[in-house]
């Protein structure tokens, strides 16, 4: 995914300034695909520039007005064609399992506290999602749109399971290393 087209996603939902879709990102798409204040407002410049979207006309002047967006024909068309495009899956690239292969040949000190750490941290975004799932997902939402959205909910939900489940896996097998977890 591109940062454009998760804007003009998000845009598409509701017509937004630059500092909502931040607020936005930070609760929904962020989870999956994160931008900060700056990439937003530097990406905004550039699909305006390029007539995708457009400033929605202020109620009345005002100076330091924060300019909203609205998605244009053109902007909807590119969305459309980006969706329907064919993409490969992205390789996994994660810096602890990159560390646990160092570990194997220079030794694991440090790395069994930081598996707790992310175990921790993956659980508690495990609950995050679930929290959502209960809140924003209720029995009968079964509209496309509520579908969709829980896909990608339960993709979040199936992907901290599996990290939860294989961080206690590595821990039970760093309970069963000799000595210091030297090589």
């Amino acid at each position: 995914m591109s940062l454009p087209h998760a804007i003009l996603t998000a845009l598409v939902e509701k017509p937004s300034s630059g500092l909502e879709l931040t607020r936005r990102f930070d609760k929904s798409i962020g989870y999956f695909w994160s931008a900060t204040h700056q990439q937003i407002y530097r990406e905004l410049g550039k699909l305006e520039a390029d007539g995708l979207i457009r400033a929605l006309p202020a109620p009345q002047p005002a100076r330091g007005q924060k300019k909203s967006y609205e998605v244009l024909p053109a902007g909807r068309d590119e969305l459309a064609r980006w969706t329907a495009a064919a993409q490969d899956p992205k390789p996994l690239r994660d810096t602890m399992l990159l560390r646990l292969r160092a570990a194997a040949v220079v030794g694991a000190t440090g790395i069994e506290a930081d598996l707790r750490r992310h175990l921790e941290l993956h659980e508690r975004q495990l609950a995050e999602y679930e929290e959502i799932e209960k809140r924003d997902f209720p029995p009968g939402s079964d509209s496309t749109e509520d579908r969709l959205r829980h896909l990608v909910l339960r993709a979040g939900i199936d992907l901290e399971t599996f990290w939860t489940r294989w961080l206690r896996h590595a821990l039970a097998e760093f309970a069963e290393l000799p000595g210091d977890g030297s090589p």
